[in-house]
């Protein structure tokens, strides 16, 4: 993937792209990929470096929600933790197994919690990482010797997932531009197109490199730009509130 030779593509004015993805973080990068594998012609734009914001912020976690299992939520359990197994199966050199403890201090919470993760790592089936076992009180101070020790009565062990979430990002851009996607650093977004009877159909975007214009043409412009996302909406509609707030 060669950077110029994606401008020269954009500098194209005839070319109507089918999707125009603005924002180069995981939802954008997953967005270009999906659409791209499916045979449509795509260009992402981000107006800095690919994952630079929250992408390259999360906990690093890739897990099955073990707190939405204490919520009832099974349904949304079993799909995070089968997303966690395809990751990595896909993604080995990404997703490791991360090894958990949780320090008891109450009578009532040993067999709590082996019953509620012995559920989650069954919830998960052959794509589990390991499975979830109780552990005495000096097991536990071996294993985090600084831990309060007053009143401790044991613990729980159990696994889920560790990911690199940047390079998961990078990972994802190459795919796309593999898949035939444009994919294009610094080239921010600085006004929406709109027809005739005021729908949008393309953007203008600045290349920061290149310094200069171009006008992109669009049957669909996706808004994947994660916390920056009033700023492209108010491109289109200025009165409307902020949907994202500190």
């Amino acid at each position: 993937m060669k950077r110029d030779d994606y401008i020269k593509q954009i500098a194209d004015r005839s070319l109507i792209w089918d999707f125009v993805v603005v924002g180069g973080g995981a939802t954008g990068l997953g967005a270009a990929v999906d659409a791209a594998s499916r045979g449509f012609k795509v260009v992402l734009l981000e107006q800095a470096d690919f994952t630079k914001a929250t992408s390259s912020r999360s906990t690093k976690l890739v897990h099955g929600g073990v707190r939405y299992l204490a919520q009832g939520d099974v349904s949304l359990v079993v799909e995070a933790l089968r997303e966690r197994g395809l990751m990595k199966k896909n993604a080995p050199h990404l997703v490791k197994d991360q090894r958990f403890i949780i320090g008891n201090y109450k009578w009532w919470e040993k067999p709590f919690y082996t019953i509620g993760l012995t559920i989650y790592d069954l919830l998960a089936g052959k794509r589990g990482l390991g499975r979830s076992l109780p552990m005495t009180k000096k097991a536990v101070e071996c294993e985090i010797p600084q831990i309060n020790k007053t009143r401790l009565r044991g613990g729980v062990v159990y696994h889920d997932g560790q990911f690199d979430d940047s390079r998961m990002g990078i990972n994802l851009m190459q795919t796309a531009a593999e898949q035939g996607a444009l994919v294009i650093n610094y080239a921010k977004v600085t006004n929406l197109i709109k027809d005739d009877s005021g729908k949008i159909s393309g953007v203008n975007v600045y290349d920061e490199i290149g310094k200069q214009p171009y006008s992109l043409k669009a049957k669909v412009v996706v808004n994947a730009t994660g916390i920056f996302v009033d700023g492209l909406m108010k491109m289109d509609a200025p009165e409307k509130d902020n949907i994202v707030r500190p």
